[in-house]
């Protein structure tokens, strides 16, 4: 065994390039068992991000949807929840034109909604076919042109005819429409602003049949709690998760609304509904099996005992002959389709489908620490998971600590990820340590944790991420001169408000962040349109608030360098969000750099794009923190 060379932190060579995240990669997505069959989604970079549907038959996988088919829904903008399949036949939604197809493997696929006067102003998500296959009950967003969409639940026949008819309506959105074994009942959810899906929602259940539903038989929602993904065992009870009693668990519901335990305890089995078609839960004919998400990773809990796998995320979980099929990836694999053979009291997982071959080898991986740490004064804690640098040839020198790279989420809802991320090892990798900060306000920790930064956004997360940072390096883990921040979306939000109200980071990184909440109030998409009430204030009673915590608004606090990264279609944040603080940088004299991605959305798909920000973020953090990174990487345009 060769000794490791010392190398100055952030110069290590590594094998984990930007081009090796998405060369072949698969990011598998929902999965869905029909008989024997297993389907499930593939987004591919390496084919301009395109998602792609995989059927697994008799051990043998092929890629059904046609060589141009992009499979993705643009309801609530996130998407999700664009296909499914029932007795041999897809139903998907195309991203081009939103147009709903039924493709039978081998054939053409036949439209089944209209073209609409407007372009992509009729789309449909988190689909569900009848038992008689005679129609898709589906999520309808339509866009008038003008004004708010309108959101609503409809059937769609199977045959071709476009007669879409409506099922219900009346409220600001709906969400999760599933039929009950018979087809005789449908459960759906609905909320209304200024909520989101996961402050409080309503579980609506009514008789359905033939294309239409009658009177709302039971109505569930007190207000306070937050109802996801329904659906119904084999027995035909009605079950969904509830976090009326702090965590997000399993509940049965009686025709009188009553609660039952299915699944309970100190974590949390669904997540936030940002995207349609989640599902951490299945029912068999004989077996329960949820994902209980704790802070080290998921586990499984299977009839009532906590099964460990080497799967730390679990999502789409669906009932199969003999077992579940869920997809699953761990520290060690990245996502994966895995059928789980529940043989009596044994458990059997067999991977039907691992994606890529990793390009990396195993002294490249990394468990991460999970730490728990002081934040904001008084008792508030929060959480995080800490990688530091790991390289089988290369270690730093022993009188010198690492830089650091925070890493803020988006959401602010969302959560860090408990799965391998080869673009977190792409740093550990070269010598740079990183911490993912499940700021207040994450999901995971329970209701209370989650509503924690309600009426503090820009306050308590920036708090969080500067704590983090701050007691990794009071343990000597980190160089507390050497400290970076990077983050997306409400993510970049975050990363904007630390550098503008605090001298704490040497340089950042801001992927489509919100630099102006005025903006972003009076200027997003429906879904997203009320959040800032309760993460901020009512607006524009709470004006003032939001000019107080928009960065734009402080730029002559900012003296930290930035790269800003956009994509310019983006719906959720636009460009203008992003230059107008690159602007400000600029007017200052602060080193800035600024890349507009042409075809990208909220996020980047795109193989070259995805590699040009990684590169270019690297080359940024390297100039300004003096280091210089043993890539060729392109050249980078730095304002000064």
């Amino acid at each position: 065994m060769i000794d490791p060379t010392v190398t100055p932190f952030g110069e290590w060579p590594s094998p984990i390039t930007a081009a090796s995240l998405v060369r072949g990669a698969v990011g598998i997505g929902e999965c869905c068992v029909d008989g024997d069959d297993i389907w499930w989604a593939e987004a591919r970079p390496d084919e301009g991000g395109r998602t792609a549907l995989v059927r697994w038959r008799n051990g043998a996988t092929e890629e059904v949807t046609p060589a141009d088919a992009y499979v993705r829904t643009l309801v609530h903008e996130y998407g999700g929840g664009s296909w499914w399949v029932q007795n041999g036949a897809a139903y998907y939604v195309d991203v081009n034109d939103q147009r709903l197809r039924r493709l039978v493997p081998g054939q053409e696929p036949t439209f089944l909604t209209p073209e609409p006067g407007l372009p992509r102003s009729l789309r449909f998500a988190d689909l569900r076919v009848d038992g008689q296959d005679r129609f898709v009950v589906a999520v309808r967003e339509t866009h008038h042109g003008e004004g708010e969409p309108s959101n609503d639940l409809v059937a769609i026949p199977t045959d071709g005819s476009m007669e879409v008819r409506d099922l219900w309506g009346g409220t600001d959105f709906v969400s999760s429409p599933r039929l009950s074994p018979d087809s005789t009942q449908l459960a759906w959810i609905s909320w209304d602003h200024p909520n989101m899906p996961w402050d409080s929602t309503r579980l609506h259940v009514a008789s359905y049949g033939d294309g239409a539903i009658g009177e709302i038989a039971l109505e569930v929602g007190n207000g306070t709690e937050a109802w996801v993904e329904p659906g119904w065992a084999p027995d035909g009870r009605l079950l969904a998760c509830t976090d009326r009693d702090e965590w997000w668990n399993l509940v049965s519901i009686t025709g009188d609304g009553e609660l039952e335990p299915v699944v309970a305890g100190p974590f949390e089995v669904p997540t936030p509904s940002w995207v349609f078609g989640m599902q951490r839960w299945a029912i068999t004919a004989d077996h329960t099996v949820a994902a209980a998400g704790l802070a080290t990773g998921d586990e499984l809990i299977i009839d009532g005992r906590t099964i460990s796998m080497p799967d730390a995320t679990i999502s789409s979980l669906q009932p199969a002959p003999g077992g579940v099929v869920y997809v699953g990836a761990g520290y060690g694999h990245e996502s994966q389709v895995v059928k789980l053979h529940l043989e009596g009291p044994k458990v059997r997982r067999e991977v039907l489908s691992s994606g890529r071959e990793l390009p990396v080898e195993v002294g490249y991986l990394i468990e991460p620490e999970s730490i728990t740490f002081p934040t904001g004064g008084g008792e508030a804690v929060a959480h995080g998971l800490y990688y530091p640098p790991a390289n089988p040839t290369h270690i730093g020198p022993a009188d010198e600590a690492p830089p650091l790279l925070v890493l803020a989420h988006g959401g602010p809802t969302g959560q860090a990820r408990r799965q391998l991320q080869l673009g977190i090892l792409y740093w550990t990798s070269r010598g740079i340590a990183v911490v993912d900060v499940d700021y207040r306000g994450s999901t995971g920790y329970g209701r209370t944790y989650r509503r924690g930064l309600d009426g503090v956004w820009g306050i308590a997360d920036v708090e969080d991420c500067v704590a983090a940072a701050r007691y990794l390096a009071s343990r000597g883990d980190v160089d507390g001169d050497r400290l970076m921040i990077r983050g997306g979306s409400a993510g970049g939000y975050t990363v904007l408000s630390a550098l503008a109200f605090h001298n704490v980071f040497a340089a950042g990184a801001s992927r489509f962040g919100v630099a102006d909440l005025e903006a972003l109030a009076t200027d997003t998409h429906k879904f997203e349109s009320r959040y800032l009430d309760t993460l901020i204030g009512p607006w524009p009673e709470a004006k003032a608030v939001y000019d107080e915590r928009s960065p734009i608004n402080h730029v002559d606090k900012f003296s930290a360098p930035m790269i800003v990264l956009q994509g310019d279609e983006d719906a959720i944040v636009p460009p203008n969000q992003s230059e107008m603080i690159v602007a400000a940088l600029e007017e200052r004299g602060i080193p800035v750099s600024y890349l507009l991605f042409e075809g990208e959305q909220h996020g980047f798909r795109k193989a070259e794009n995805v590699i040009a920000a990684l590169e270019a973020e690297l080359a940024f953090f390297g100039a300004m923190l003096e280091f210089v990174p043993a890539d060729e990487l392109p050249p980078l345009d730095i304002r000064r």
